[in-house]
């Protein structure tokens, strides 16, 4: 179990992480936007495994 909770603060540093590098990037040029969306992409899914080890962990303390 506390493996699983490293692995759920790790997911959540590094969604916050890359969320927080995609706001500091400008929008222009266009380079820069694929960049940031793409950052925003990582970030989304880094937080979508957060939240399923969540789960995870909600069924292991039930």
């Amino acid at each position: 179990m506390d493996e699983l909770k490293a692995k759920i603060r790790e997911y959540s540093h590094l969604a916050a992480s890359l969320s927080s590098q995609a706001r500091s990037i400008p929008i222009e040029p266009k380079e820069n936007r694929k960049r940031k969306l793409d950052l925003m992409r990582q970030a989304r899914d880094a937080s979508l495994q957060c939240q399923a080890l969540i789960q995870e962990l909600k069924k292991q303390v039930a």
